[in-house]
């Protein structure tokens, strides 16, 4: 069965029209508010089409889903009204081309299989910490510091291990960062975009809808819909382990992926913050030797003991 239409594509255009309009100050676009108190915050509708040179009953149209196939004229118009910056009007542009065709099915969830030379790749970038992470953000493969960076991730199944879940919903995140709200508002612009342009795609609509439910500071966020959330160039963990360390960052999209990139975080070498990086990579390097070596005796002693039935264990 059909579960997304053309008027449903429009509805998502028409929500971040809205979001955008009504975050956007009459005086931030040069309008003089007029007397009296507004009854809604931001731009109002007629407004904006005024700002944009449309007619009243077209914005309308526009943001209640009902008109899917405006003009790039039209599209260029609105950003220059609303003060769209480059990010935000290409996103308009994919929402108004998401609209104007039928997408008969949703998409299925991209792959988590990661090639075996980026696992190698992982290893080589020791002890610099790096992982590589899906389009919602699922950890897929990681190097020892990649996961033990992020204090307390190792404790969830590996399935469930996901950087936007780690920062609203584990509890060592916000000790782990102190500017935790720039954080989160950079990750929900970036889950907002990608979103945004593949609404019904299983791995995105699972996790935004857990999400929604479980953080009151994700709701109050992804209602905002912003999409330019920008990723600091450098950044400042405080880890329970190995103190304060301030890293460059860095995330690259990978060739032949479905929206997989890898993230790596590098330090001046011979710098404090380089050592803490040693450090964090060899205690994460032994525990995860210590946890393969139970790994190995567990398997050894299951395949020792006897069956339920009282036959003999397969090997002594």
């Amino acid at each position: 069965m059909a579960s997304t239409s053309a008027h449903g594509e429009g509805a998502e255009l028409g929500r971040y029209l809205r979001a955008r309009r009504t975050q956007t100050s009459p005086a931030h676009v040069g309008l003089t508010p007029g007397a009296g108190t507004r009854r809604t915050p931001g731009l109002r509708r007629e407004e904006l089409a005024t700002l944009a040179g449309i007619s009243i009953d077209y914005y309308v149209r526009l943001e209640r889903g009902k008109e899917t196939r405006p003009s790039p004229a039209v599209l260029d118009a609105l950003a220059r009204a609303l003060r769209m910056d480059d990010q935000e009007h290409q996103h308009l542009c994919e929402l108004a081309a998401r609209a104007a065709r039928y997408v008969a099915e949703p998409p299925p969830a991209p792959s988590r299989t990661v090639r075996p030379h980026l696992k190698l790749l992982l290893e080589s970038l020791r002890p610099n910490p790096a992982y590589v992470i899906s389009r919602s953000m699922d950890l897929l493969a990681w190097n020892p510091g990649g996961l033990a960076l992020y204090a307390g991730l190792e404790d969830w199944p590996a399935k469930h291990r996901n950087l936007a879940r780690y920062l609203f919903l584990h509890p060592a995140a916000r000790d782990l960062f102190l500017d935790w709200d720039r954080q989160i508002t950079a990750c929900v612009a970036r889950l907002r975009a990608t979103a945004g342009t593949a609404p019904d795609a299983p791995d995105l609509t699972n996790l935004v809808g857990e999400l929604l439910l479980k953080s009151p500071d994700f709701a109050g966020l992804w209602e905002r819909y912003e999409v330019t959330g920008r990723k600091p160039a450098h950044k400042t963990f405080h880890h329970p382990q190995v103190g304060a360390l301030t890293l460059a960052s860095q995330s690259l999209h990978i060739e032949g992926t479905p929206g997989q990139r890898i993230g790596v975080y590098t330090a001046e070498p011979g710098s404090p913050d380089h050592d803490a990086l040693l450090l964090l990579d060899m205690t994460a390097a032994e525990t995860r030797c210590g946890t393969r070596q139970l790994d190995i005796r567990a398997q050894d002693a299951r395949r020792r003991r006897p069956s339920s039935e009282g036959e003999p264990g397969s090997a002594v």
